[in-house]
């Protein structure tokens, strides 16, 4: 008892500690800070900061008459004031542009933009509407929209959690301990997320530490809950609760082990990454998951120790009781089905995956700017604005670097570019010259990623490159493409090496590899057909597919490891057949109440503003119940039913027969 509490004093104190001294998060805003270092549109804004305006991040404010007739000359002095306008074709609007520093933080850009809107309408003229709008407007709004989103993230999940842990445990005190030991984990690692971001170059982002969370308490409490379900179990055997801990860490620790080892591998396969966000999010993650299943491993043992068996209170397991391990319940019934007819339970489990999976036809890749909140936004409004007014590609120019010598030469082949609607040379400083080129096409869109593509087909002759928001976007959008490509082989490989290190076969991890490919599949198809038809989203953001397969098959393998660690434990004295349907009998109600929770969790992500999350959130949410419901509980058993003892080949348990005892008393 003595080692419990002084366990639990430690953990608190060096929780306490790097709480105390971690410090707040930092952000960046610069949007060319996750890509390549060799993407062109990174080389042209290193090269643009050596210009006066590469200095600067612009908000532009888009004047509008409510009555679309042309502004007067009143008007167009009182919109001078904000600066020089840019007044459209028909003379009923105009844009200003107001530079602000590059260096802003984010919430500087707030509090800017923000004093800007209040001017704006405290001293516009009745009768025009103004809106702010271009990159400072973006950003401040996704800055604001994220202000209090993780607060609400945490209050959300912490409040999900909770209520199905009391739903599983069916107790008013036991929920208390696995809820504290993740939230301080969960708290842990928000800490060590912000002192990466500040004594690292890591491009962490304003929605990192709202997936962080949504890791540590989905995986935290899946470990909490496969370690609290074996201890009950050995409770039912053991009069000693020590004893009964210390055969529960034997039983279920490798397995925690194995789960948390698969998901920090698979999201350091993220150092691959050539987009920094990627990147960051790996490192992060795989922080996030260390500190949940240190806190699992050794903090939520003692805990439950130092509380006794009253913790379980009004069902608390008493030596002799029945448990889930007597092999009675629905997962057993469910277990007993799945062997007498497991080529149709395949079949039809096939056929609904299939099914599932075919909501891939017809879908898109990539979300424009403006496409990207799930809230209201200014900034959006006003590209909107400006698009009824002006080419829709006024907000975000291209901007193509070359030198004085060249610059008018090149500013005729730019002119000459099909979807350019008008270009001029700006800045000159040394040997750098800048072209500002604006597209008619909205940005972010494939008509303005093609004219990025023409520009820079016929630039590069004259050694030129071309650059801007939307140049980085199209980079952004390859380099996505890129990672998913390199990414996904090596988190095939780090699973299927774990599994074949973890169970010693090499049958059954391939087999369990194609099922996690299958769940992830269908889930990607039902998301997407949801996002078009129900959500009405235009297309799937471009690092959706890419995080959703890692998240999915990262922590959906858990469930696999929990049942077949515990099948491979039961077969040398059950046989495969009758192993695996005790192992479902007892892992089956954990695995459950695991997957529902983690799903929850997941769709918790819906709670911040930007589509990019909610798309990742129902779609691993998708594939987790998939995992729960079907694939580790229907159609592993019977995969493992039609190989028998195949399954574990080439390892011993492949030779293994049920015992005398056993057989007799089927």
């Amino acid at each position: 008892m003595r080692r419990a509490w002084l366990t639990l004093i430690c953990a608190l104190l060096i929780g306490g500690g790097v709480l105390a001294f971690a410090g707040p998060l930092e952000t960046t805003n610069d949007p060319t800070a996750s890509l390549p270092g060799n993407a062109e549109s990174t080389r042209v804004a290193e090269l643009e900061r050596q210009l006066p305006s590469g200095q600067v991040n612009p908000a532009l404010i888009v004047f509008a008459k409510d009555d679309g007739t042309a502004l007067t000359e009143a008007e167009l002095e009182k919109i001078g004031s904000f600066g020089r306008p840019i007044v459209a074709p028909g003379k009923d609007a105009a844009i200003v542009s107001k530079p602000y520093p590059a260096g802003y933080s984010a919430e500087q850009i707030v509090d800017a933009v923000g004093q800007l809107r209040e001017q704006v309408r405290a001293e516009i003229p009745d009768g025009i509407t103004a809106q702010v709008t271009g990159g400072a407007g973006f950003t401040a709004d996704l800055a604001d929209s994220f202000s209090g989103a993780n607060t609400r993230l945490l209050i959300v999940t912490v409040v999900v959690v909770a209520l199905l842990l009391l739903v599983t445990y069916r107790s008013p005190i036991l929920w208390l301990v696995p809820l504290a030991v993740v939230g301080l984990a969960d708290r842990l690692s928000g800490s060590v997320v912000a002192i990466l971001s500040r004594h690292t170059d890591l491009a962490i982002d304003a929605s990192t530490n709202g997936i962080i969370t949504v890791l540590v308490f989905g995986a935290g409490t899946n470990y909490a809950l496969l370690i609290i379900s074996r201890y009950r179990e050995e409770l039912h055997r053991h009069e000693d609760r020590f004893e009964a801990m210390r055969t529960a860490l034997k039983g279920a620790g490798p397995a925690v082990l194995a789960s948390s080892g698969t998901v920090v591998l698979s999201l350091l396969t993220l150092l691959l990454a050539s987009l920094g966000k990627n990147l960051a999010l790996g490192v992060a993650g795989a922080a996030g998951i260390a500190i949940a299943a240190v806190f699992a491993l050794f903090v939520l043992p003692p805990a439950l120790l130092v509380c006794g068996r009253g913790l379980f209170w009004p069902f608390v397991p008493r030596v002799g009781q029945a448990g889930v391990e007597a092999g009675r319940g629905l997962w057993a019934r469910i277990g007993r089905a799945v062997s007498h007819r497991p080529v149709v339970v395949t079949a039809a489990a096939v056929a609904v995956l299939a099914v599932l999976g075919s909501g891939l036809i017809g879908t898109k890749l990539g979300l424009s700017q403006a496409d990207q909140f799930r809230v209201e936004a200014e900034a959006v409004d006003g590209l909107e604005t400006v698009s009824r007014y002006f080419p829709a590609g006024a907000t975000d120019p291209a901007t193509i670097m070359t030198t004085p010598a060249r610059a008018e030469e090149v500013l005729a082949v730019v002119t000459r570019t099909p979807g350019v609607a008008s270009a001029r040379v700006g800045e000159q400083a040394g040997d750098l010259a800048s072209i500002s080129a604006v597209l008619t096409a909205a940005p972010d869109t494939p008509e303005a990623y093609e004219t990025v593509r023409a520009l820079r087909d016929r630039v590069h002759a004259q050694d030129a490159l071309v650059g801007g928001s939307v140049a980085a976007s199209l980079d952004d959008r390859d380099a996505a493409r890129r990672d998913l490509t390199v990414i996904v082989p090596a988190v095939l490989i780090v699973v299927l090496l774990v599994l074949i290190g973890l169970l010693r076969a090499l049958v059954a991890p391939v087999l369990l590899l194609v099922t996690v490919i299958a769940s992830f599949g269908a889930a990607l198809g039902s998301g997407s057909w949801l996002f078009r038809h129900v959500f009405d989203y235009p297309a799937l953001d471009t690092g959706v597919p890419l995080l959703s397969f890692l998240f999915l098959v990262a922590l959906g393998v858990d469930y696999n490891i929990f049942l077949v660690t515990r099948a491979r434990e039961e077969t040398p004295a059950r046989g495969t057949r009758e192993g695996m349907v005790h192992a479902l009998a007892v892992t089956g109600g954990v695995i459950t109440s695991a997957g529902i929770l983690l799903a929850a969790v997941f769709a918790v992500l819906g709670v911040l503003p930007v589509i990019t999350l909610t798309q990742i959130g129902v779609i691993v949410g998708i594939g987790v119940l998939l995992d729960t419901l079907l694939v580790r509980t229907v159609l592993v058993p019977a995969l493992a039913t039609m190989t028998g003892d195949r399954f574990w080949w080439p390892g011993r348990l492949s030779s293994a027969t049920p015992s005398a005892e056993l057989q007799r008393t089927e």
